[in-house]
């Protein structure tokens, strides 16, 4: 199934509205204003939170756990790399290929395909286009995919500062 993220250019805290391919509200994420680390909590149509992505802070790259009910279910790592930026994704057995910097990459499980993100361009704000494989899969996909554009969208605003 598609999903689209549209990221809000005016905002004090991170919010993503994410929509189906009819255009409808489907998840609302929404980041703490003042908190140790990156928080962000993903809410379905009826306001109940179905995902909870916290940054783990003290850890030499970006690390991110994700939480399913209360029970945690994956953790993002940044790898220590070079060339190409690379995440390990701890939990469920899947691997990040493509080019992440241009939001074109997949999510992978024993090579078949879990998730695509293409980053759209020419759009007021972050667009993105997401195409999950398997339903069973939206939310843990959906938290993965966010988490790693946390990362980027913190690097970019470290190396513009700088």
């Amino acid at each position: 199934m598609k999903y689209y993220i549209k990221q809000k250019v005016f905002s004090w805290r991170d919010q993503f509205t994410v929509k189906d391919e009819a255009g409808n509200d489907v998840y609302f994420i929404e980041g703490e204003l003042l908190s140790w680390g990156k928080k962000l909590y993903v809410r379905d149509r009826s306001g109940n939170e179905v995902l909870y992505i916290q940054q783990n802070i003290w850890n030499w790259m970006p690390n991110y756990t994700l939480f399913m009910h209360g029970q945690e279910v994956a953790t993002v790592k940044k790898e220590l790399t070079f060339l190409r930026p690379r995440y390990s994704i701890l939990g469920p057995d899947w691997e990040v290929s493509g080019n992440v910097w241009e939001h074109d990459y997949e999510i992978l499980e024993d090579g078949d395909l879990v998730a695509s993100i293409n980053k759209e361009w020419f759009t007021w704000g972050d667009s993105y286009q997401l195409d999950i494989a398997d339903d069973s899969n939206t939310l843990l996909a959906l938290g993965v995919i966010i988490t790693i554009d946390c990362v980027i969208a913190a690097q970019q605003a470290a190396n513009s500062s700088s």
